[in-house]
């Protein structure tokens, strides 16, 4: 379930990444309106966070082409516009929720939140791999039926690998979505996690999961018992 922020100001993106982060949410971070047009256009997200003031395109621009898509993706809108007329035209074009500048954390985290849990309510919370299950409500992993212990850089390279359970997933892509924050992790910092997490998967008896290294492409979560 990852988050696509997209916002130019860089120090507000990454305080805002940051907060996310924290709250076991992974967060994706573009910085002008044509590159999140483009993830938007071949990438699925559990929500958008939208600035409307963007280079290269409009956040408006943005948000009408994703809804012409037809995608139902949410968005909540971020924006130092905050007159009627500009909140009104957001809305109509298809924004779920619409937060001005500046503003409390703590607010922007509880309507993330809130639409979240609202889109999720007709689809499954939760999913799963062999004895491996991650709640999206309470986002929490059980393996075997009892509840997993997790940093939260473990937690979201886990996460990662589990939604695209029988893909590969390659080091760039995990380290993009875990340490996107972190001017000083390097690309390695993901086999690290990796061997933690492999460590942490073996103790199942049966459903037991693993996570495969595919030489060129990345890293696979399995269940072998039920191929």
């Amino acid at each position: 379930m990852r988050i696509l922020l997209v916002e130019d100001h860089a120090e507000l993106s990454r305080w805002i990444a940051r907060a996310l982060h924290d709250a076991r949410l992974p967060v994706e971070c573009v910085m002008n309106g044509a590159d999140a047009d483009a993830l938007l256009h071949t990438q699925e997200y559990a929500l958008v966070i939208l600035d409307l003031t963007l280079p290269k395109m409009d956040g408006l621009d943005v948000l009408k082409r994703l809804r012409a898509r037809g995608s139902k993706t949410p968005v909540l809108v971020l924006t130092a516009r905050g007159g009627l007329h500009e909140r009104v035209q957001g809305l109509n074009l298809g924004a779920d929720d619409y937060l001005s500048k500046p503003f409390e954390l703590a607010e922007l985290e509880a309507r993330v939140k809130a639409l979240l849990r609202r889109s999720q309510g007709n689809e499954a919370v939760t999913q799963s791999c062999g004895a491996l299950s991650f709640d999206t409500v309470s986002r929490m992993f059980t393996y075997g039926g009892e509840p997993l212990a997790l940093t939260p850089r473990e937690h979201a390279v886990l996460e990662a690998l589990l939604t695209r359970a029988g893909r590969a997933v390659s080091k760039e892509k995990l380290f993009d979505e875990v340490f996107a924050l972190d001017d000083d992790a390097n690309l390695d910092a993901i086999e690290i996690y990796i061997h933690r997490l492999r460590k942490k998967l073996e103790r199942a008896e049966q459903g037991r999961v693993v996570i495969t290294t595919l030489r060129g492409l990345g890293y696979l979560l399995e269940a072998p018992e039920t191929r």
